[in-house]
């Protein structure tokens, strides 16, 4: 166990604009070098580019796709006599959403496209549709983890 205090959850502050802490918490993850407005003007463009595209809401359309996007189960390496077994286990929440949020930013920036807004804006539909780089790689973490379900019982 280790000796320092526990750490406090000190909350983050919602997105001024759309009210969301998941927003907030999504351009923080998104910015580069601390750099908040750049985040926040990446953001503001995608959310224009659905709103465009789709004609909805574009915040209900980020929100689905995060969730969408959301792993259940992960795999872990544990090392049991001599021989490394990858082990399934379930995610607790905010790695859930920590994990779905990384992902959607790698895809969008490993995409063709002219701005990071549009990038980012083709793989929130592509989420929302089920589909894209992201959802694959949501999709294979969990056959990963299906394959290995033999070594289940070495979570402790």
């Amino acid at each position: 166990m280790g000796r320092k205090k526990k750490t406090i959850d000190r909350g983050i502050a919602p997105d001024p604009k759309y009210n969301s802490v998941v927003v907030s918490k999504f351009v923080n993850r998104m910015m580069w070098q601390g750099k908040r407005s750049v985040g926040l003007r990446i953001i503001d463009g995608a959310f224009d580019e659905i709103r465009k595209k789709l004609n909805e809401e574009p915040l209900d359309i980020f929100l689905k796709a995060v969730d969408n996007v959301k792993p259940r189960l992960e795999v872990k390496s544990r090392r049991v006599g001599g021989a490394t077994y990858q082990v399934p286990v379930e995610i607790r929440e905010t790695r859930r959403e920590a994990l779905a949020m990384r992902w959607i930013i790698n895809a969008a920036r490993s995409r063709n496209g002219r701005g990071m807004g549009e990038r980012l804006a083709a793989e929130l539909m592509d989420a929302f549709n089920n589909t894209g780089t992201a959802i694959k790689k949501r999709d294979d973490t969990f056959k990963m983890a299906e394959a290995n379900k033999a070594f289940a019982h070495y979570k402790w």
